[in-house]
């Protein structure tokens, strides 16, 4: 496992849409749609999760032909990756809070 990866926005996007059900797989063009994020933003994102530990992946076993479309990558969360996905959004949600709060004394003064 690596380490934990930087909490950006996009990033953010992506364990928020896994995390609405964690033990769901996922693929790429599902998880764009949930986003709104482009694939040459996910994929990377994606990349580093699964460095992580956050995120595991296998490709599908299907045949293209008879399915009529390419093999999915699915991604789900592992268990390391749901708890710390959701302590990352809380330090967030915490942060967040505390400059809201900073932010409104200031405009009281």
């Amino acid at each position: 496992m690596g380490s934990e990866p930087r909490m950006t926005t996009s990033v953010l996007k992506v364990v928020s849409a896994m995390l609405a059900d964690p033990e769901a797989e996922r693929y790429g063009l599902d998880l764009m749609a949930d986003t709104g994020l482009a694939s040459g933003t996910l994929y990377p994102i994606l990349v580093r999760l699964e460095r992580a530990g956050w995120v595991s992946s296998h490709w599908e076993d299907i045949d293209p032909v008879t399915e009529g479309r390419p093999s999915r990558r699915y991604y789900q969360l592992t268990p390391h990756g749901a708890t710390d996905a959701r302590r990352e959004i809380a330090l967030l949600h915490q942060q967040l809070n505390r400059a809201t709060g900073a932010i409104g004394k200031v405009r009281e003064a």
